[in-house]
């Protein structure tokens, strides 16, 4: 039983990786094969609706909705016109377009943050005749990193604060600790230096640009009205286990309720539902399902022990196995079906050490969030910076790619792996 569940989970990685266009539906094939040999009686049966997180789907799909409105408002534009106007230098505006982007990695989409905020280093590229290929990779790269930093700020993150039971406020403090966060933030202060000394000699001026005029503020409004109300609904006691997804999902509906009377234009709601990441929420799905079935199967369990052992039981070897394999792993693997399968692992692994798990969870975050910065396939932020840059004309070689992220990845796990270790060893 364990041996058909292992090879069928092998081949669903496999497929995944060679087949990355078609990742939804080898999840949901993998999952339905899981759910049919559970009730021909040849694996353990699964119970589909509990096994999948529909708080972590309605969040992903909500969020989604009301970032879309937020991009099409053109807010995105106005506050990096803004920041674009304090820096003296292209080196000066390239890191601070990144340390931007960051910043708003923290709270929505990787991907949604990168096609914000690259245009905007395109339209200054274009004005001083430079390429615009170091300063999109910055981007991509360190709205990578950011994503971690909170609970909504990647699928990853959300799905740590759905096995961990981690509300909004963890993410910054923390049984009495700083949270995730700050290890975050201190791996985006130390990549300030390392962007520094890639962007030395790009010393020309910035001039002027064209103001960006926001056409409607709601959509900013939503925007943070979401992450108030995540806050205040991690203060309510035995709230329902969809409260985070039911907040990000009735708001998108506001948005575009407001939208539909405003401009009486009946394809409001279905231009609204493509801009949802499908892909994603299908994958997770089948995904969720598929770990089930491993996990009912002892699989996992299994895993986890052998890591112990070569860990030989020892606390920071684990902790240092978990970090850096999540780096080298995401590194050519997208981190959401890692870190979906990884974190029932560091479960088991913890029990079976009698630790508290949550150094391994954050070990395991910090690596496979970072680890996707390496290479242009690690991460789909990267893949759509690539992608925008295509468009203009500009082939990104992996070297030319790693120039950049290769320093500025080890800086940031580096720092963040140190500091996780010193704050919860």
């Amino acid at each position: 039983m364990k041996v058909l569940a292992l090879v069928l989970f092998i081949i669903t990685y496999l497929c995944l990786l060679i087949l990355p266009k078609f990742r939804a539906y080898i999840a949901l094939g993998s999952a339905f094969v899981f759910v049919a040999l559970g009730y021909a009686g040849v694996l353990p049966v699964i119970n589909v609706f509990s096994e999948v997180d529909w708080n972590v789907i309605m969040m992903i799909a909500g969020t989604m909705g009301v970032v879309s409105l937020f991009i099409e408002s053109k807010m995105p534009s106005k506050l990096a016109d803004f920041i674009i106007e304090k820096t003296p230098n292209v080196k000066w505006a390239i890191i601070a377009l990144a340390l931007f982007a960051g910043i708003i990695s923290a709270f929505i989409d990787n991907v949604a943050t990168v096609l914000m905020v690259a245009p905007v280093a395109l339209n200054i590229s274009k004005k001083l005749k430079i390429s615009p290929v170091p300063s999109v990779i910055s981007i991509a790269v360190s709205s990578n990193l950011q994503g971690a930093a909170t609970l909504v700020g990647d699928t990853s993150s959300i799905l740590l604060g759905g096995h961990a039971e981690m509300n909004f406020l963890d993410f910054f403090w923390f049984k009495g600790k700083p949270g995730l966060f700050w290890v975050v933030e201190l791996g985006a202060a130390v990549t300030i230096f390392v962007l520094l000394v890639i962007f030395k000699n790009s010393k020309q001026p910035v001039k002027s640009m064209e103001k960006t005029e926001v056409t409607d503020y709601f959509p900013t409004v939503l925007l943070v009205g979401i992450i108030v109300l995540l806050i205040i609904a991690s203060f309510i006691p035995n709230k329902p286990a969809t409260t985070n997804g039911i907040i990000c999902v009735s708001l998108m509906v506001i948005g575009l309720v407001r939208k539909f009377i405003k401009t009486r234009d009946s394809n409001t709601f279905m231009d609204a539902l493509k801009e949802i990441d499908y892909t994603t929420i299908l994958l997770l799905t089948g995904l969720f399902i598929v770990i089930g079935g491993i996990k009912e199967a002892g699989v996992i369990e299994d895993i986890g022990n052998l890591f112990v052992k070569a860990s030989q039981d020892n606390v920071f070897i684990i902790f240092t196995l978990i970090t850096w394999a999540s780096v080298l792993i995401s590194a050519f693997i997208d981190n959401i079906p890692y870190v979906a399968t990884m974190l029932p692992v560091t479960s088991a692994i913890a029990s079976t050490m009698g630790i508290d798990p949550y150094i391994l969870y954050f070990g395991l975050l910090v690596g496979a969030t970072l680890g996707g910065n390496i290479t242009p396939i690690g991460a789909s932020a990267n893949i759509a910076g690539i992608g925008i840059l295509r468009k203009e004309g500009y082939e990104v070689s992996a070297k030319e790619f790693m120039k950049i992220s290769v320093p500025f990845t080890l800086a940031a796990v580096i720092s963040g792996y140190l500091l996780v270790w010193f704050l919860w060893k």
